[in-house]
């Protein structure tokens, strides 16, 4: 038998003021994207905004629907849009917020398993770690790849193709 540890390092940043310009920008694009979302079940808004390697920043909020399963979180409908409209660019970072009751909330709401999965993926795709800026009314917290948030990723398809 082994032992092993596993260890991430991220930033935390008391308030968006704190940021970077760049990743501050990213921030305020996902909490408009908030404002955008459906979630008259949950009463809970999420958007998230992704910066591409072309320059252009794609938003995405949630949209319920009334048959659950058929509803979609904000960070795949943004990466999913991106990866339709620009399949060839590279996702850089990723930030996100939430809402509840029309205000931030107060902790980091992260990106749920299936979507850090898709995320993942896309990261893999591109070929270059992307940051994920998670932004809150009490605090920012930044990841240097969405990798730090689902280490043991689901990619045995990847491993196995062309054997």
């Amino acid at each position: 038998m082994q032992n092993k540890q596993l260890n991430i390092s991220y930033q935390v940043f008391q308030s968006m003021d704190e940021l970077p310009a760049e990743w501050s920008s990213l921030l305020q694009k996902a909490v408009e994207a908030t404002e955008r979302s459906y979630a008259p079940f949950s009463n809970f808004n999420v958007g998230a905004a992704i910066l591409l390697d072309n320059g252009q920043v794609v938003c995405g909020s949630n949209q319920e629907n009334a048959a659950f399963p058929s509803g979609l979180c904000a960070e795949r409908s943004a990466c999913y849009y991106a990866g339709a409209t620009w399949p060839g660019a590279k996702m850089l970072a990723i930030a996100i917020a939430a809402k509840q009751d029309g205000k931030l909330t107060a902790t980091p709401t992260y990106p749920c398993g299936a979507c850090r999965q898709a995320l993942v993926q896309y990261e893999s795709r591109g070929g270059v770690p992307m940051k994920v800026i998670v932004g809150s009314a009490g605090r920012v917290e930044v990841f240097s790849s969405v990798r730090d948030l689902l280490p043991f990723v689901f990619d045995n398809l990847d491993d196995n193709q062309g054997k």
